[in-house]
């Protein structure tokens, strides 16, 4: 059980250190025209919803809790890109190998540690993306030359202001319970708002 736990945190300190550099990758996804639209417009959707939290002060303040999310999910659609089977998504995960390779693995890590119901809510967010964050302004994003320029501003931004660096991590991430409350207090946040 050690193991499991230490295997997760790992997980979890490298995909939070990262996360920016793997939302240029989701970038570059909603730019790779020879992508399925719908894996375009997932890409979009989850840059897009990953920006329009926008609470810096709590970003600063509890950035595990914060960006715990966000890690998973994006990893999770980036996995259902990759998992389209199709030359075109398989020439597309080619070109990031540190990335594309140990996904699978990291998932399974991720699915084995958070229990299942916290795990199938991450992947339901996910699914449901692109419908979440409105398709027709998702959709502008991959036909609006302005709009695509804009969504890169604001990657660009949120790459210059990202509070998370691995001295950080290894201080506010040590035990899989961080990760795991945050998660559960997203969840149940936003089961209230729905009901």
């Amino acid at each position: 059980m050690v193991n499991v736990e230490t295997d997760f945190v790992e997980l979890m300190r490298a995909w939070l250190v990262s996360l920016p550099h793997d939302m240029k990758i989701a970038f570059d996804a909603m730019d790779d025209e020879n992508l399925a639209r719908e894996d375009r417009e997932l890409a979009a959707a989850a840059m897009l919803h990953i920006f329009g939290k926008a609470d810096p002060i709590k970003a600063r303040r509890e950035p595990v809790a914060f960006f715990a999310d966000d890690a998973v999910m994006l990893h999770l659609a980036l996995r259902r890109i990759a998992d389209r089977g199709n030359e075109d998504a398989q020439t597309f995960t080619e070109r990031f190998p540190e990335l594309f390779e140990s996904l699978p693995a990291g998932l399974a890590t991720c699915k084995s540690h958070l229990e299942k119901t916290l795990y199938d809510a991450v992947e339901a967010r996910v699914v449901g993306l692109p419908a979440a964050m409105r398709a027709k302004k998702v959709a502008q994003y991959l036909d609006n030359d302005e709009a695509r320029e804009s969504l890169y501003e604001k990657m660009l931004e949120f790459r210059t202001n990202y509070p998370i660096d691995e001295t950080l991590i290894v201080d506010k991430l040590k035990r899989s319970a961080t990760v795991i409350e945050a998660l559960r207090k997203t969840y149940a946040d936003d089961a209230r708002a729905i009901a």
